[in-house]
């Protein structure tokens, strides 16, 4: 039974909610998708489902166990060599989920009096990490959005006082997943570099889509194998479950012992394992994926009059939560999967439709979808 208190509290939170058009609900997908992650369109790939079936037929729907105990196995050994080989790195680590590994990885490489700086967009889950790492003793500083200078002087002043021997760790996202803008990876290397700290990024929205070989944002902007801890996932553009942090192999050992996401948590089920092996050399085999999907991105964009971006990510700023939604439900009725996106997700008036593309759509669908933006937002008719 609940008690009376915490069902009191409960409920007021819901009315609060409700009463700022906060309130969420779970909304299955129906017409065109283009509010997901499947960058690549390898979500239902057949060749994903049947090495899916292979891996459970071989080795189990489920892998039983945490990884140190009895749940690796060479399926899970072949993906990490293979992740670790695309991203440049020496040693690959196995995660369940995004959120799991960010939150994760910062507390386990950080201790007291040491520092971790986080761009002030980050996703959730870096922004938790460094609260975990904050409550361990290591100082968190935010630096603004994509501003090298103010990180510099943060890490400067920092510096100046830390205690002997202390460690700093620079965190961002590759590609900031609710407005598609990128990091500027060589001048954070050349900050980093300057102050002996060490940087993580992110590629979650950028795996398989940047970079000539679909690696992600750093074989774009020219560091393949330059950054030392490359955190990413496997459920957006390769289109199956789980997550990974590609590092040098010193850093693979400490997280792997000291990393409590990845300790304490059942191993990734093979099925996932399978769909995930397939989906990389997919990804890597089939590059028209990641330039249609670019392609389709940039095609949106300029009907929008907006500057181009290397991502697939597009945001239509709205302001109001109400309204935010009622354009989605609009876009919705026409059978365009379009999703508002509200605070907490973004700062408080500034939700907004994130737009997605993906290699499974095709010039006709945006231009219908551009057509249907026009109708319900007048401004986006004068771009056309």
């Amino acid at each position: 039974m609940i008690s009376f208190a915490w069902k009191n509290r409960l409920q007021t939170q819901a009315e609060e909610r409700l009463a700022l058009g906060r309130a969420r609900a779970i909304q299955p997908a129906s017409g065109l998708d283009f509010c997901s992650n499947d960058y690549l369109g390898l979500r239902a790939d057949p060749r994903l489902a049947e090495a899916a079936a292979e891996a459970a037929r071989s080795l189990g729907a489920g892998a039983g166990a945490a990884r140190l105990l009895r749940g690796d196995s060479p399926l899970h050994q072949e993906l990490e060599a293979l992740l670790a080989q695309w991203k440049g790195t020496d040693a690959c680590l196995l995660f369940n989920t995004g959120f799991q590994a960010n939150a994760t990885l910062i507390p386990a490489l950080l201790s007291r009096g040491d520092a971790v700086f986080s761009d002030a967009l980050n996703h959730a889950s870096l922004v938790d990490g460094c609260r975990l790492a904050r409550a361990g003793g290591t100082r968190v500083g935010i630096y603004r959005h994509r501003d090298a200078g103010h990180l510099d002087g943060q890490l400067s002043a920092w510096r100046a006082e830390a205690p002997a021997g202390a460690v700093a760790l620079v965190a961002t996202d590759a590609i900031f997943s609710m407005d598609g803008d990128a990091a500027d990876l060589p001048t954070l290397v050349e900050v980093c570099d300057r102050h002996g700290a060490l940087l993580l990024i992110d590629e979650a929205h950028a795996t398989g889509l940047l970079g000539s070989d679909g690696a992600g944002l750093a074989q774009h902007q020219g560091l393949h194998g330059r950054v030392p801890l490359v955190m990413g996932t496997l459920g957006k553009g390769l289109g199956a479950f789980g997550a990974f942090v590609c590092c040098p192999e010193v850093l693979r050992e400490h997280l792997l012992n000291t990393a409590r996401g990845f300790v304490f948590s059942t191993a990734l089920p093979p099925p996932v394992v399978g769909a995930a092996l397939a989906g990389i050399r997919l990804a890597r085999a089939e590059p028209w994926r990641r330039e249609r999907a670019l392609a389709l991105a940039g095609r949106l964009r300029q009907a929008l009059g907006q500057p181009d971006q290397p991502s697939a990510i597009i945001p239509i700023p709205i302001g109001p939560d109400a309204e935010a939604v009622r354009i989605a439900r609009m876009l919705q009725g026409r059978g365009f999967d379009v999703r508002a996106v509200r605070p907490p997700t973004v700062p408080v008036g500034s939700a907004r439709l994130r737009i997605t593309t993906g290699a499974h759509l095709g010039d006709a669908p945006v231009d219908a979808l551009i057509h249907a933006l026009a109708e319900c937002l007048p401004s986006v008719g004068d771009n056309t």
